[in-house]
Order: structure tokens, then sequence, then C-alpha cells
């Protein structure tokens, strides 16, 4: 409970601050976006704490108090504008101006630009599924008949595997789309992957991670887990506000789950939970990637991911108790 403390104090903060902006419907709409948010970003937070294991301590308290307000004021308030004004092309500033005096038309103008939204995060999270599948000193497996398959085991074995399916992919979503912006925007979350990943490996020391490339590979995690939120907030409200509220809430408890298994060690003693954490994001990315050419509900995203997880946590429960058993 010691690590909750901070998001139920921000959590009151915020519940009071949409009942004065909004009354009791303002503050029904971001209790939910808060657990819309909570549920799409789980894994998020199960992936966050396998990364922080490998920063040094200072980073680690780093990222918990400087991520939270990045989290909350830059990648649910200011990174969508920003996205928007980069898009359309109209000034951050004048679309600061849209978002508060015409939300309908910044929403418009948001969802005119969803497509390369959802290629450059489809692409960043797939090339963080691809990253994880293809490891060779993983130890670990969960699904066997994928993760210890023969092909997957030859393909493991050609140098920038991930980097040729990716590309694969984004070739077929070029011939399918048509569309030179999405290609770009995809091809740009490939590259800005890879190139924080070879940064990494470049200034790791011992396998303990470099805190600002570190601390950089978390905050797009975060965004990229953040796009689904922020454009499926907007069928709830068209306050941005009332948005960044919610979201922000949610995402201060997914910083607390992070601080939770970090400290506690649960990925140690829920062995699959990873595993489940990275299948969760290999769907949502598909999902991403599938937003350009048809609808999908967030929910059906969030309940996608909890799925992942749960039957990784109970899977992870059931061979303890086996090797419990073995060893007593």
């Amino acid at each position: 409970m010691k690590h909750f403390k901070g998001s139920i104090i921000i959590t009151i903060i915020g519940l009071l601050l949409a009942l004065y902006l909004g009354g009791v419907s303002a503050l029904y709409i971001v209790a939910l976006l808060a657990i819309l948010e909570v549920s799409l970003s789980f894994d998020n937070a199960v992936v966050n704490a396998k990364v922080l294991e490998n920063m040094e301590e200072k980073w680690q308290e780093r990222f918990i108090t400087f991520g939270i307000p990045i989290a909350v004021f830059g990648m649910r308030f200011l990174f969508p504008i920003i996205i928007v004004a980069i898009a359309s092309g109209i000034g951050i500033i004048d679309t600061f101006n849209l978002a508060q005096s015409d939300p309908l038309g910044y929403k418009e103008v948001l969802e005119s630009v969803e497509k390369l939204i959802f290629a450059f995060g489809g692409a960043f999270l797939l090339m963080v599924f691809l990253s994880f599948i293809f490891d060779t000193e993983r130890e670990e497996q969960w699904i066997s008949l994928i993760e210890n398959s023969k092909i997957l085991n030859k393909m493991g074995k050609i140098t920038g595997i991930q980097i040729l399916l990716a590309t694969v992919i984004g070739l077929s979503l070029m011939f399918l789309t048509k569309g030179y912006n999405i290609s770009l925007a995809y091809f740009s979350g490939v590259f800005l992957y890879s190139l924080i990943s070879s940064l990494d490996k470049v200034l790791s020391v011992n396998g303990v991670r470099n805190g600002i490339v570190g601390f950089l590979y978390l905050e797009l995690l975060d965004a990229s887990f953040s796009f689904d939120g922020v454009i499926g907030a907007f069928a709830l409200s068209s306050d941005i506000f009332i948005i960044m509220l919610g979201l922000g809430i949610g995402a201060v408890f997914v910083r607390s789950l992070t601080l939770l298994m970090l400290k506690e060690k649960t990925l140690a003693e829920y062995r699959y939970l990873e595993h489940g954490a990275h299948y969760a994001i290999f769907a949502l990315s598909i999902i991403m990637l599938l937003k350009i050419f048809i609808p999908i509900n967030e929910i059906v995203v969030g309940t996608v991911g909890v799925i992942f997880i749960a039957v990784a946590t109970y899977h992870s429960i059931v061979e303890n108790k086996k090797v419990k058993v073995l060893v007593d």
C-alpha cells in the first residue's frame, strides 16, 4: 500500500478538480478514463519494471519522480497538442487555443492524423516485441510452441531479423495504404526504437543501462501506450483538461504499479509476467496497425492486455507450486 500513497493523493485531487470543472458527470468520466488508462497500460508497468531493474538506483528514482509530471502533463496533455500542431501545420499555440475554444474542432484535427499516430506507435511497440521474442540470451520460456520452435530459433540467428520483419510489414503497409505519410510515420517508429536500442548497447556498462537512454526509452514506450488512450478518450469527453485528469490519474497508478513490481521483485516471483506483457504489447501493436484500416474499440484493446497478463500470472503461480512440491 505504501507504493500507492502518492497515487491516492493525486487521485483525490484530480477527482475534486473534475468535480469543480464539470460536476458529477465530469467526475464520472475522469474515473472511467483512469480505469481505461490502467487497463491499457498494465503491461507497460511490467515492461517498465523490467527495464528499471537494469538501471542505476538514482535513475530509477528519477523515472518515478520526474516521470509522473512528464506522463501526466507531457504525454497526456502537451504531446497530443504537439502532434496535432505538427501534422496540421497550425502551430502549437493556435492548436492549444483550438483545444480550449473549440474542443470538437480539436478532436476532428486529432482524428485526421490518428492513422499517423497508430502507424508510429504500432511500429515502436512491434519492435519492442520482436526484440523480446528474438532475444537469444533469454532463458525463461513461456509458450514453448512459439518461443522454442525451430522456425523461430533459425530466424533468431539472422542478424537484424527484427528490422527485416518490421521492414516487410512496413512495405506491406505502404502497399495497402498507398500513403506516404503513414509509411513515414511507421518507419520513424522503427528507426527511433533502433536508435535508442543501439545507444543503449553502446553506453551500457557491465549490464547496467545508461540512465538517460533508459529514461528516454521508457518515456517513448509510455507515449506509444498513451496514443490509443488519448484518442479513445474523446469518445467520452472533448474537454482536454478532463481527459488529462482521467488519463493522468491512470498514468500515476501505472507508475505506482511499476514501483511495486520493482521493489517487491514481482517479476522474479511471477516468472511469466514479463512474457505476458510482451505478448500483450504485440497484440496492441497489431491492433494499432489494424486501426489504420478499421475502427476497434478501446475496451477490446484493454481486455486483450488484461487477459495476457492474467493468464501469465496464473501460469506463474501454477509453475511455482510445482517447483515447491519438487523441492519439498
